[in-house]
């Protein structure tokens, strides 16, 4: 039996011949596309993985530090840092009580203006205008006559003029559970803290935090501002661990703790804030 043929001559041939070329290199992109595709999804898979590993070895060591804390009645009265290894993985937990941070709730309008011009970097008078601005919000009434404040560093976001850009730059100093007197404890504050507390001299802020981190008895307040300070210590504390990754980032893992007692649920402390980020790894030749 003789198969019929469908080829034509000449030009049909060369015109079947493109099609069919064309075919091969859609399906070679089609193709290309799926491999990087499904390695794009094994990567992300892979980074998650190590991600959600990481967090759960920084909430081990704090919850080590954190036990060691409770059962030795100890209290650091600074910033301080403490190594920790949990299934053969080397950490750091920083321990900071939360007097060093600067308090939205209770800090005196001075304070607040220096925090938005050295921190904020806006001008003295935007500055002035924001901290008054801020005191104004966080004295607000409800309806049962109460002051409404700031339940969480986040809330700055409500007084006019503070945008997402300016907040960015001041939430790692601040704090709205503090419970203090507003003012600032130099031994616990981080060095963003110090620099704000010195007017925004920098080389003044990092020379004071490397001396009382080798020696907390060396920092010489004298040089800060003494109306913006206070060395009362607090039961409340934030403890940030970090895990390194594969690619020279880390996973940073934080948790605002209060160390007085939870009767209520049984526990030796109470934790009212929890969060875990990546920080991506340094670029290079920094």
């Amino acid at each position: 039996m003789k198969w019929p043929c469908f080829v034509g001559s000449g030009p049909q041939r060369g015109i079947a011949l493109i099609a069919v070329l064309w075919i091969v290199s859609a399906l070679s992109v089609i193709v290309t596309g799926v491999v990087h595709s499904v390695r794009s999804e094994v990567r992300l898979v892979s980074v998650a993985r190590q991600s959600t590993e990481a967090a759960a070895l920084g909430e081990a060591a704090i919850m080590l530090v954190l036990q060691d804390m409770a059962a030795s009645g100890n209290r650091p009265a600074h910033l301080t840092k403490v190594e920790v290894s949990y299934q053969g993985q080397p950490m750091v937990v920083e321990v900071m009580p939360m007097t060093g941070l600067i308090d939205i709730n209770r800090a005196p309008v001075a304070l607040l203006a220096s925090l938005y011009g050295v921190a904020g970097g806006i001008d003295a008078k935007s500055a002035q205008t924001l901290a008054e601005a801020t005191v104004q919000v966080r004295s607000e009434r409800d309806a049962r006559g109460r002051e409404v404040g700031f339940e969480a560093e986040q809330d700055l976001l409500r007084v006019p003029g503070v945008g997402y850009d300016l907040y960015a730059r001041l939430s790692r100093l601040v704090t709205a559970q503090a419970q203090g007197s507003g003012r600032v404890n130099p031994q616990a504050a981080p060095e963003g803290v110090l620099r704000v507390l010195a007017g925004g001299d920098a080389v003044r802020a990092t020379a004071l935090a490397a001396a009382r981190d080798k020696n907390p008895a060396d920092l010489d307040s004298t040089v800060l501002n003494g109306e913006f300070l206070d060395n009362a210590s607090s039961p409340r504390y934030r403890l940030q661990a970090r895990v390194a990754l594969a690619d020279n980032g880390q996973v940073v893992v934080e948790h605002s703790v209060d160390l007085r007692p939870d009767f209520r649920l049984g526990l030796p402390w109470r934790i009212f804030h929890a969060e875990h980020w990546m920080q991506a790894p340094p670029a290079k030749g920094v």
